[in-house]
C-alpha cells in the first residue's frame, strides 16, 4: 500500500521539486556553478548535462578513474585533440581550458549536444580552439588525424568504436594516443577486438570504473537529512552498466 501510494505521489510531483533536480540546482548552487575539483577545476559549466550524470560532473568527480590519465595527456601538451561523443563538452572544453596552445575538434551527433558544445566554449573563452562537428564516419576521423601525428582520441560512442577504430579503415590511428570507453555490454566481444587491433602499435591500460557513494556529496541540508540516503547516492552515481571500462592507448615509439 505504501509503495503504491509513493509511486503516484512521484508521478504527480512536479519535476521540478523532484529528488534529482534539488541535488543539481544544490550544486549550482554551492559551485557557482564551476567545476571544483579535478583536472578541469574552475572550469564554467552550464546548467545541464547532455546524455551523462550532471552533478559529478560540477563535483570534478566524473570518471575520476582517469584523471591521472587526463593530467598524462595535458602534460604531453598535444597540438590536437579530438573527442569523439563530446556531449556537452566536458572534455573538449576542459582540455581547451588546460592546453591553450592546442587544439579540439568536437564531434557530436545530436543538434542539441553541439549547441551545448558551443555555449561551454563561449563561457570559458575558448570558442575560436573549438570546432564543432556532426557525426563521426571512420573517413572524417581519418581526415582529422591525418598529418597530425601525437593527436590524442577521445572517445564515448555507445559501441560506435567497433567502426571507429579500425586502423584498417583510419590508419591515423597508428600514430594517435586513445582513450575510450568501451560498451562490451552493447557489442559483446569489443575489448578483445580493441586490444586485437592495436597490439602491434600500442601499449594499452585497462582502466575499470568503481562505484560512487554518498561520501562523495559534501553537502547536506535539511532536505537531504530527510531522503532516503540512496537519493544522495543517486545523485553522484554515473548511472553505468556493471563492468564498466576503458582503454587508455599509447602509441608504441619508432
Amino acid at each position: 500500500m505504501f509503495e503504491f501510494v509513493g509511486r503516484i505521489a512521484r508521478n504527480l510531483a512536479p519535476d521540478s521539486i523532484r529528488p534529482h533536480r534539488y541535488f543539481a540546482a544544490l550544486a549550482r548552487n554551492r559551485t557557482g556553478q564551476k567545476v571544483v575539483s579535478g583536472p578541469f577545476r574552475g572550469m564554467r559549466y552550464i546548467d545541464r548535462s547532455v546524455g551523462s550524470t550532471y552533478v559529478p560532473k560540477l563535483l570534478g568527480i566524473y570518471e575520476r578513474e582517469l584523471a591521472a590519465i587526463v593530467e598524462e595527456i595535458i602534460a604531453s601538451k598535444p597540438s590536437l585533440i579530438v573527442d569523439v561523443g563530446a556531449a556537452e563538452g566536458y572534455y573538449a572544453v576542459g582540455l581547451a581550458c588546460r592546453l591553450p596552445e592546442s587544439r579540439m575538434i568536437a564531434f557530436e551527433l545530436e543538434a542539441h549536444g553541439r549547441a551545448a558544445v558551443a555555449e561551454m566554449a563561449a563561457a570559458n573563452g575558448v570558442t575560436d580552439r573549438v570546432t564543432i562537428l556532426a557525426a563521426c564516419e571512420p573517413d572524417g576521423l581519418n581526415a582529422a588525424l591525418e598529418g597530425q601525428p601525437g593527436a590524442v582520441v577521445i572517445m564515448d560512442v555507445e559501441g560506435y568504436e567497433q567502426v571507429l577504430l579500425d586502423p584498417d579503415k583510419v590508419p591515423a590511428l597508428a600514430t594517435a594516443t586513445i582513450l575510450v570507453e568501451i560498451h562490451e555490454f552493447a557489442v559483446p566481444g569489443i575489448t578483445e577486438t580493441l586490444a586485437r587491433r592495436f597490439e602491434k602499435t600500442h601499449t594499452l591500460e585497462h582502466v575499470w570504473a568503481e562505484d560512487r557513494s554518498r561520501a562523495d556529496f559534501p553537502w547536506r541540508t535539511t532536505v537531504t537529512s530527510l531522503l532516503p540516503p540512496r537519493y544522495i547516492d543517486g545523485a553522484v552515481s554515473e548511472m553505468r552498466p556493471p563492468h564498466m571500462s576503458w582503454y587508455f592507448a599509447r602509441p608504441i615509439a619508432g
